[in-house]
């Protein structure tokens, strides 16, 4: 950094988490290709901590890392879903693809890695079977489609009915015009 420079919280993030790669690659023998390996922070992600993008035409990943998950979680849990982002960076340099698998599995269990990260904020809405043999329940963060016409879609478990709980303020709803009037009935506290 120049003189008048800051460094930010972002800076903090990818400087912590390129110490933290060096080291899981050295110690384990991951064969990640730091130079082909770009680092971002998101100050908008909800959901996800973390992500792996590949751009085929350079050859290289990048890691996406949540300002809000750094926030909220402790450095170990988070030095976690930077070696999953590690994993990911592997198979797409290695196979050009990744998912959650058996390859993936496997590698991430060699480093201690989540196989699936924790949620790190509240969802918005809940999605809960209406059958009562059912314990099907889904978490948005957005108001999807599946959660603006609930009527439109099935149970992820069963294929039956399902509502749709707008968490902050505890209404449900079944059908569109329930989400059209649970959002005109809360206003400002949507």
């Amino acid at each position: 950094m120049t003189d008048g420079e800051e460094y930010t919280l972002a800076d903090e993030i990818v400087a912590r988490a390129r110490i933290h790669a060096r080291e899981v690659v050295d110690e384990h023998e991951l064969a990640v290709d730091l130079s082909a390996l770009e680092w971002e922070v998101s100050a908008r992600a909800r959901r996800r901590a973390g992500a792996c993008q590949w751009h085929a035409d350079r050859e290289v990943a990048t890691i996406v890392l949540a300002r809000r998950a750094y926030e909220r979680y402790d450095w170990s849990t988070f030095a976690g879903i930077v070696r999953h982002e590690l994993v990911h960076a592997w198979e797409f340099q290695q196979f050009g693809e990744s998912g959650h698998g058996d390859r993936f599995r496997k590698r991430a269990g060699a480093l201690a890695a989540p196989r699936y990260c924790d949620a790190f904020a509240e969802p918005r809405y809940v999605l809960r079977c209406l059958a009562g043999s059912c314990d099907w329940c889904a978490k948005r963060h957005r108001a999807s489609k599946p959660v603006k016409s609930p009527d439109q879609y099935r149970c992820g478990g069963c294929g039956g009915a399902y509502e749709v709980e707008h968490t902050k303020s505890g209404r449900t709803w079944t059908t569109a015009s329930g989400y059209g009037g649970a959002k005109a009935a809360l206003g400002d506290d949507w």
